[in-house]
Order: structure tokens, then C-alpha cells, then sequence
């Protein structure tokens, strides 16, 4: 048995006036359906929400205010879910939501209680509809698009295979309807991409996402250990039978521990942390953990448990960590022991800056 994450775009699930297209759904469904009889256990990563809810709103476009999206969003998820729940219903399968914010996968607290879910649905049959939590996210805890979203969940859910369902029918090096565009089949690097131009959003206006999006998730899922087909929906079935169609990125990389790739491609960094060469040496060379001793300044507005880059004194980024101290309590412990500030503040001042197992290096 193999484990698969799918994801869908707007503009495969909608119609170019906002509303879900019914015939469209059920097809994607089908799809997903014979992949489950056929031995596959299936997780799906759908766009949508807000391009359904635009309709009934009275909005004949995307809005770009968050607040809009986020009502679009309230309105929208409930009726993409029940047209997804109808018809797998169709199929004897049970559907079950996923709606996920950056903390509930970058915090510690949170993410391992998010991989006991999915897997607690899997074992019960149940195929997982992820999307971001479009209603409560805020601009600076969203994913920001749903590309980058299903690879982490790809490894988060030790998928053997992602999935990227779009408009198109696979990775083109200039536009598809240039008459010298030609589909690449095989994406096995970065020196495969060279000669491509990259298309955005849709036509439709319903989506975030493009073909930049798509590659960047391609990226992250396959240096991760993961294969990539990219495809479009009406092949979805070919493509989850194995069939050779669209892109297919192979894998270039194995798998890491998963909260270094959500901390490294879902994290944005709230501030910096200025290292001495010693530190940088200690951090890259043995991976150490950051100390108070080795920090030389502190940029930015953080409370403990946010994401922060590791910098050089040029300002080189060569890791991201998460902060166990506040912005605020940093400065006066710069270029101190742990030692002395345990004996004058106390025990809790022992602790790392930047603990190793919550830091993942960058450069060098």
C-alpha cells in the first residue's frame, strides 16, 4: 500500500464566476476513489474554499483584502465540504476536514498532534480534506498558497507521492499556448529548469497559486524524498494509476525530520539574530545549539516559540530556529555564559537561545 497526497486548484474546481462546478468535483472524486480500491491510501490538499464562496457573496472576482477572503472562505468551506462529502458518499467513503494554520505545524505542541490526525484518519478509512484555515489565519501565519501547503503535508503524512493537479497539463519551458512551448516530462534538477518561463495565476482570478508555486513545492517535496507528478485534473486518474503523463520531478533528496522542512519553507522569520564567527562555526560545523555567549545583536519584535533567522555579521542568513527568549530579554545577555546567568537570573536562564533540534542550517 502506497500513501498519496493530491492537491487541487481553484481553477480546477470552479467556474470562471466563482461557483463549484459539480461535474468537476465528481470526476476529481471518481478519480480519487479508484486509487483507493486500488490499494492507495489518499490525502487531499484542496484549493476552492474562497473562489466558492464568491458566488453567493456577490463578488465577481478574487478579493485581495484578507478580511474579504476570509468571509469568502466562511461562506465557501462548508459548501466545498458537503460537495466533496456527497460524493465520496458516492463511493461507500467517508470524507473528514483538515484545516491547518502555520502553528499548528511550526509549534511543537502543535504539529505532532496534527500528525496523530492524519494518521488516526487513515487507519480508519477516512480520506483527509486539507486546506489552509483561510477564516483565521492572519497575513503573518498563512501558508499562502495551497502548492506549498500539500508538500509539507506530503511529508508530514510520509507520503510516498505528491500529486499537483492544475489547469495544465504539465510543466511547459514558455507558456502552453505558444506555439514553441514544450511539455517537460522529466524534472530531475534545478539545470532542468533553466530554460523555463514561468507563468502565474490562472485566468480566472480564483487562485493564489501559478506555475512558480508549483515548482517551488515540487522542490520541497522531492528533496525531501518525495516523487512529483504535475498534471492536470482531467489526467488525475493516469497519473494516480502511475501512468506516464505531465511532469514528473524525482526525487533528489531524503527525508529530514518534519518540523525542520515546515520550520525552513512555512516559517516566516519575525527577526535576526546576529552571530559571531564562533557561534557560526559551532551552529554550521558541529551543529550546536545557539548560545547567549555567541549572539552579538538582536533585530526584530519576537516572543519566545517564533521563528528567527541565524545571520552572520554581514547579514548572511545560515540557519532558522525557533526563539525560546522574548526580543525583549535577549540584549542584556549577549556575549554571557549560561552559567553566570543561571547563578544571577536562575535555572530557566540555562536554557539555549536556539535549541539543535529546533534549528535547521540554511547556508554557510
Amino acid at each position: 500500500m502506497s500513501r498519496v497526497v493530491v492537491k487541487v486548484g481553484s481553477s480546477s474546481l470552479t467556474t470562471a464566476a466563482g461557483g463549484i462546478d459539480p461535474s468537476r468535483v465528481a470526476r476529481l472524486v471518481d478519480s480519487l476513489a479508484e486509487a483507493r480500491r486500488s490499494g492507495h491510501e489518499v490525502v487531499l490538499v484542496s484549493s476552492g474554499a474562497i473562489a466558492a464562496g464568491l458566488a453567493p457573496l456577490g463578488l465577481k472576482r478574487r478579493p485581495k483584502a484578507l478580511p474579504a477572503q476570509q468571509a469568502a472562505a466562511s461562506v465557501g468551506q462548508g459548501l466545498l465540504v458537503h460537495r466533496y462529502t456527497e460524493e465520496f458518499a458516492r463511493h461507500s467513503i467517508v470524507a473528514g476536514q483538515v484545516l491547518l494554520t502555520l502553528d499548528d505545524v511550526t509549534r511543537r505542541s502543535h504539529y505532532r498532534n496534527a500528525f496523530q490526525t492524519f494518521a488516526k484518519l487513515l487507519e480508519l478509512g477516512v480520506v483527509p480534506i486539507v486546506n489552509e484555515n483561510d477564516t483565521v489565519a492572519t497575513t503573518e501565519i498563512r501558508f499562502g498558497d495551497n502548492d506549498r501547503l500539500a508538500a509539507l503535508v506530503a511529508h508530514l503524512v510520509h507520503a510516498d507521492r505528491l500529486v499537483l493537479l492544475s489547469d495544465v497539463d504539465g510543466l511547459y519551458d514558455a507558456a502552453p499556448s505558444a506555439p514553441d512551448s514544450h511539455l517537460i516530462p522529466d524534472v530531475h534538477g534545478a539545470e532542468d529548469l533553466a530554460s523555463v518561463r514561468i507563468g502565474k495565476a490562472g485566468a480566472a482570478g480564483v487562485g493564489t497559486g501559478g506555475m512558480q508555486t508549483k515548482i517551488e513545492a515540487a522542490t520541497i517535496a522531492t528533496a525531501a524524498g518525495i516523487d512529483v507528478v504535475l498534471t492536470s485534473a482531467a489526467q488525475a486518474g493516469a497519473a494516480l494509476r502511475g501512468e506516464a503523463v505531465g511532469t514528473h520531478f524525482h526525487v533528489s533528496g531524503r527525508r529530514r525530520p518534519t518540523r525542520l522542512l515546515w520550520l525552513e519553507h512555512a516559517t516566516e522569520s519575525k527577526g535576526r539574530l546576529v552571530l559571531d564567527e564562533g557561534a557560526v562555526k559551532a551552529v554550521l560545523g558541529r551543529r550546536a545549539s545557539l548560545l547567549p555567549a555567541g549572539i552579538t545583536a538582536v533585530e526584530g519584535s519576537f516572543v519566545a516559540g517564533d521563528p528567527v533567522d541565524l545571520v552572520r555579521s554581514d547579514g548572511q542568513v545560515v540557519g532558522r530556529g525557533l526563539v525560546n527568549y522574548d526580543a525583549t530579554e535577549l540584549p542584556s545577555m549577549l556575549g554571557r555564559s549560561t552559567r553566570a546567568l543561571a547563578e544571577e537570573l536562575g535555572a530557566a536562564y540555562e536554557r539555549e537561545v536556539v535549541h539543535r533540534d529546533d534549528l535547521v542550517l540554511i547556508g554557510g
